[in-house]
């Protein structure tokens, strides 16, 4: 039970193993692999936001710190929300359970009514006091997934450059570290 759920597969499935979970934090983290020979594979993992190449996942959080949700990885240059689009979290998720997201995930807000993103700056006017407050108050919220992704980080093998040539064995690895972690806060 300590494992985070790799795919949802309908909304009774989430509400049979998280039936406490009232809030779900989202967010993408990624870890840097080695850079690929293959020019056409260089071209597939090498993320612009990190400057390097790396393969992706998106984690559901609770407010607690665990990680209940781990995505399988994906190349790095994927965006966030085509990578949610892609696994179908959202559509599996109660409508009562709050979803928490970043600016990454602009366009979900449209889709569902269980969707909290941070208000975007108009085109050529200030953000207005009002939203900036309601924005400060969202980030206090989102942090704990930031604070979950530190805690898989600590092991080593999850942060480092993966080197290992063994197909998929760097998402197994992350599977991992996300079930110690939870393990830990369980016992902590």
């Amino acid at each position: 039970m300590m494992l985070p759920e790799r795919k949802l597969e309908s909304i009774e499935q989430f509400l049979q193993r998280f039936p406490e979970v009232t809030e779900i934090i989202v967010d993408g983290t990624e870890r840097p692999v080695q850079r690929p020979q293959n020019s056409e594979q260089q071209q597939v993992h090498y993320s612009g936001k990190k400057k390097c190449h790396s393969r992706k996942h998106l984690t559901g959080s609770t407010s607690h710190k665990q990680v209940i949700i781990l995505t399988p990885a994906l190349a790095g240059r994927i965006h966030d929300k085509r990578q949610l689009d892609e696994e179908n979290l959202i559509e599996n998720i109660p409508s009562h359970v709050k979803i928490l997201g970043d600016s990454g995930f602009q366009g979900l807000q449209n889709e569902y009514v269980n969707i909290h993103l941070p208000q975007k700056k108009p085109k050529g006017k200030p953000l207005s006091s009002y939203y900036k407050r309601k924005n400060k108050k969202l980030s206090r919220q989102r942090v704990v997934c930031e604070h979950a992704h530190a805690g898989m980080k600590r092991y080593n093998a999850v942060s480092a450059i993966y080197r290992n040539r063994v197909p998929d064995f760097d998402d197994h690895l992350m599977v991992t570290a996300a079930g110690l972690w939870n393990f830990y806060l369980e016992v902590a």
